[in-house]
This record gives C-alpha cells, structure tokens and sequence, in this order.
C-alpha cells in the first residue's frame, strides 16, 4: 500500500514555517490555505522545530505576545540572515 501523504523538501518546509515569522507573522491556518498544506502538518513542522531548539513562534499571531526565548531566538536567527 503506497504512502498517499505529500512529501515536501527541507526547502520548501523552510519556506513556507518562514511566513510564520516576522515581518509576515502569519498564522497557521492563513499559511495553510495559502500554500494547500494541512493545518495538522505545518503544526508538526513547528512542532518538531521547536523540539530541537529552533525559532518558532507560539500560537499568538502578534509577535508582542510570544515568548521571551522565541523573540530572542527570532532575533538571533533574523540577525545572521542580515550579515550573509
């Protein structure tokens, strides 16, 4: 029985949980109707990022209200992306 669940690439993940992160600040459900990947999926992928100490943010839209340590680490993040 074959796997029906859609594949994505690191890159494309990448891409796409980026919406969820200033300047965009997007919620979940606006980046998945806009990119036609299942609300439960995108919730994983910041799941598991979160798992491994990445920046994402919680579940509040306005960036105001997430964490101390997901601000520092999207500030932390945004500053390297600046000097490449």
């Amino acid at each position: 029985m074959k796997d029906t669940m859609p594949k994505y690439s690191e890159e494309r993940k990448t891409a796409v949980l980026k919406k969820l992160l200033p300047p965009h600040n997007k919620t979940i459900p606006e980046v998945a109707a806009q990119e036609h990947i299942s609300e439960a999926t995108l919730y994983n992928w910041r799941s598991k990022l979160r798992s491994e100490g990445k920046p994402v943010p919680g579940n509040q839209k306005n960036s105001e209200q997430w964490s101390a340590e997901a601000k520092f680490t999207t500030v932390i993040e945004i500053a390297s992306l600046s000097e490449a």
